[in-house]
């Protein structure tokens, strides 16, 4: 075998194309990945109720990490181990969210809430991870300023406008990480690829940092190298050209 033994994959703007699909081209080369014994695994901002479809239609039955390492999992449905936000946490971001009237989501082990689903029920739900979204430059800079005053939080986004929020030191690197002391493998024998800046970790700790054509420039500028976008077959270019080439 090569020197990759795993291949974590964002999903959106990565593994997915501009349709939310996976091609029939990065699904094949996973498969001929996976055929070769090279672990393929899903590491997302989503949470896994949002992940689940797609491991179905794919037929993976791998690790995830899921929420930007809020959770790991050794394959669908059998959780290693879960990382939470405290309540009081939640209800001050949400506060901030209120404040400056931006649009807002959070990932419950229980479900997604939002701006138009939210629940005062906030201590019967065990959180993980809360999101804001605005294209008000200047509100989205004072919620990042605030948030990093806290200095207890992993700030990251998934979009130029948006802002995620885990639990400080929780990551898709840190979710890896478990994978790979799971697998008995070091991080120098992963590949990553990704597009936003919650796959910044992931790309700078990889053995193999990819971004995405169409990545967030930060990104692109910490990678090892950038390749095309994600509705060229991203994923099935790497694993040709650079997983399975030896």
């Amino acid at each position: 075998m090569g020197r990759y033994k795993l291949i974590a994959l964002d999903m959106d703007g990565t593994l997915l194309n501009s349709e939310h699909e996976v091609s029939e081209e990065n699904r094949a080369w996973m498969f001929k990945a996976l055929d070769a014994g090279i672990t393929v695994m899903l590491s997302t901002g989503r949470g896994v109720q949002n992940v689940y479809p797609y491991t179905d239609k794919l037929n993976l039955n791998t690790p995830i990490v899921a929420v930007n390492g809020g959770e790991v999992y050794r394959a669908p449905g059998d959780l290693l181990v879960r990382h939470t936000l405290d309540v009081e946490s939640i209800r001050a971001m949400h506060a901030m969210a209120v404040r400056y009237d931006t649009w807002f989501w959070a990932y419950a082990v229980e479900g997604v809430f939002n701006k138009e689903t939210w629940t005062d029920d906030l201590n019967s739900l065990q959180w993980l991870k809360f999101g804001y979204f605005t294209d008000h430059d200047e509100n989205r800079a004072r919620i990042l300023s605030w948030l990093q005053e806290q200095d207890r939080y992993e700030i990251t986004n998934s979009h130029p406008h948006n802002l995620e929020i885990n639990p400080k030191g929780i990551s898709k690197a840190s979710g890896i990480a478990e994978i790979c002391r799971l697998l008995g493998i070091g991080m120098s024998e992963v590949v990553a690829m990704g597009d936003s800046l919650n796959d910044m970790t992931m790309i700078r700790e990889a053995g193999l940092g990819v971004a995405m054509g169409n990545a967030q420039d930060a990104l692109k500028a910490a990678a090892d190298l950038v390749t095309v976008t994600n509705n060229e077959h991203a994923v099935a270019k790497i694993i040709r050209d650079y997983v399975l080439a030896d």
